[in-house]
């Protein structure tokens, strides 16, 4: 279990997720938080992801839980990926806390990833489910990934709150149950762009082969950008 290790560990934690370079001068993975609601399928858009893009990508996971390892060990059981290259946080607190207030726990378990089965190209940092209002630290990922559902209701993109309206991809899931709840998806549409402008949003489900692949499509997007950045 990671947590408030600070103390032990004084050498780590000397980057933020704005150096792009470990301390030995290697490029590090890019960090893309996954934040929503409880139920919006944070953990099976990450399983998706893994299934995707791990034969392209050299991928590691970490899962925040409050008091268990159950997305961990889910992620385990579907074999997503070998079990080493999946941590768990366990954070004792409301999620927001680990990924945004106090992100030393996180920021312990992705170096430990990077330093037992890197060099990595990528790290999904998974929050437990939470609010509209939370966000990742910039100290902690390089961009977030926001995960509602249309079962949530369709008013959800119009309430707004801070991870719907500045993650830097907003995900509207299980639109395969759009007819069965009554949920307006070109509403959600309108509403979504209203809130976020010019800021990507990507309508999935999960039930289908390709139900992940906007979502895969971002991210081999945002892998390109963080290869060609400077070192």
């Amino acid at each position: 279990m990671h947590r408030d290790h600070g103390e032990t560990f004084p050498e780590r934690h000397t980057y933020s997720a704005a150096d792009p370079l470990r301390l030995d001068g290697t490029r590090r993975a890019l960090r893309i938080g996954l934040g929503g609601p409880v139920g919006s399928g944070k953990t099976a858009t990450v399983a998706a992801l893994c299934h995707a893009l791990r034969d392209e990508l050299s991928i590691a996971v970490v899962t925040n839980d409050i008091y268990t390892r159950e997305d961990a060990e889910f992620l385990r059981r579907e074999a997503v990926l070998p079990a080493e290259r999946i941590a768990a946080v366990e954070t004792g607190a409301c999620p927001h806390t680990a990924i945004r207030d106090d992100i030393s726990a996180n920021l312990e378990a992705v170096e430990d990833l990077e330093d037992a089965v890197g060099p990595l190209d990528l790290v999904l940092v998974e929050s437990g489910g939470d609010n509209l209002t939370a966000t990742f630290s910039k100290g902690l990922v390089d961009a977030q990934i926001f995960v509602i559902d249309v079962a949530g209701g369709d008013d959800i993109p119009r309430k707004g709150g801070p991870g719907v309206t500045t993650a830097d991809l907003l995900v509207i899931n299980k639109t395969d149950l759009a007819p069965y709840v009554g949920s307006d998806l070109d509403g959600m549409a309108r509403d979504a762009k209203a809130q976020r402008g010019d800021l990507p949003v990507a309508f999935t489900s999960l039930k289908t082969d390709e139900g992940v692949k906007p979502v895969a499509d971002w991210v081999r997007e945002r892998i390109s950008d963080w290869s060609a950045g400077p070192a």
